[in-house]
């Protein structure tokens, strides 16, 4: 049985959110060399690779505060520091990304959902810039209606803000979607908006394996989510979701600034 014959057994979710760093694509290896360049050109020591894969997840500005303080407490970081050093990472991490990579059986199972006519979101900590030109890049953009960055909103996950906004953008109850990562702040989105939430084993949970959040499903291929790929013996721990009203209690968007996000998603709509 598929996980998603397991989640949903009636019927297939109509959204489906997916985190983008760890959960569809490992860009760790170009995060680390920006990370790097960053820490040189303020005449540091570099980090190094797997020190950076310990610190992704909570996107740009925490990077680079764990970065300078050479874990992931970051409190004793100085201000005006860590904005120097944001600066030269977004400036070394816009030069290239060719070392990411899309993981194996995300394609398969994007193209498996967008034949199902099931809507798909890309939902990041990401800075919204460089979210749409990796995509065209890794080729997978075309099949997300709507994208979400770290910077699209005020609040970026694990506050359940974008997985609110794109479920009322799509007109989607809570329980007929499903949200897709690898990170307890993924988990804790997907839990605070009521969202069922499957966990990819190979992310970057700071190290920590994602089991330990307790998402619904922790798996290690996209496609085990689709018919005949998963384990019949898998179990599943559905994790106890807040009622409506406190979820509608968790964000409020002031009309400008959701003119200003209508507009950003506007530019992703249907990407070809």
């Amino acid at each position: 049985m598929s996980g998603f014959e397991q989640l949903f057994p009636d019927a297939l979710p109509k959204l489906v959110m997916f985190d983008l760093d760890g959960t569809l694509i490992d860009s760790v290896p170009d995060l680390a060399a920006a990370v790097d360049n960053m820490l040189l050109a303020m005449g540091r020591q570099p980090a190094g690779l797997e020190a950076v894969r310990h610190w992704v997840g909570n996107g740009a500005p925490v990077l680079v505060r764990r970065a300078l303080a050479g874990g992931i407490d970051h409190q004793s970081v100085d201000d005006v520091e860590a904005e120097r050093g944001l600066e030269l990472f977004m400036q070394a991490y816009a030069d290239s990304h060719e070392l990411t990579v899309v993981y194996p059986g995300v394609r398969d199972t994007l193209k498996w959902l967008h034949k199902q006519g099931v809507e798909m979101a890309l939902i990041t900590n990401k800075p919204e810039r460089f979210v749409a030109p990796l995509l065209d890049q890794m080729k997978i953009g075309r099949y997300f209606r709507w994208i979400i960055g770290g910077d699209t909103l005020p609040q970026k996950k694990p506050d359940p803000a974008a997985l609110l906004f794109v479920m009322k953008m799509a007109s989607v109850a809570p329980e007929q979607a499903l949200f897709v990562g690898d990170s307890r702040s993924d988990v804790l989105a997907a839990k605070a908006a009521g969202v069922k939430c499957v966990g990819l084993s190979y992310g970057y949970n700071h190290g920590r394996p994602i089991s330990e959040e307790a998402p619904c499903l922790v798996i290690d291929d996209l496609r085990a989510l689709l018919p005949g790929c998963l384990d019949p013996a898998t179990g599943i721990t559905l994790a106890d979701v807040p009622s409506s009203s406190d979820r509608d209690s968790i964000v409020a968007v002031t009309g400008k600034l959701w003119m200003k996000v209508i507009k950003a998603l506007a530019r992703w709509r249907w990407r070809a």
